[in-house]
């Protein structure tokens, strides 16, 4: 018994989510460390890791969003060339 071609495509996708999460995280997690390291250094706490918080989160939704878009159109026309 041969086994099921889509199951493969399903782990794929599984990668995928899971790397677009860690993309995420860790943009955050980066910027708000870069925003900690410059308040220690010119003692300004906690301006810079709020701000440094707010960039990385906003840049790395920006970032997954338009990863997921490129997804979709690529999907679309793959779809399109299959017809």
């Amino acid at each position: 018994m041969k086994p099921d071609p889509g199951s493969n495509r399903e782990v794929g996708d599984g990668y995928r989510y899971v790397a677009l999460g860690i993309t995420f995280g860790l943009g955050i997690v980066l910027f708000m460390g870069a925003g900690y390291g410059l308040d220690r250094w010119l003692g300004w706490t906690p301006w810079l890791t709020l701000l440094g918080t707010v960039v990385g989160s906003v840049l790395s939704f920006v970032n997954v969003y338009a990863k997921r878009e490129a997804e979709r159109r690529q999907d679309a026309r793959s779809k399109k060339d299959r017809r």
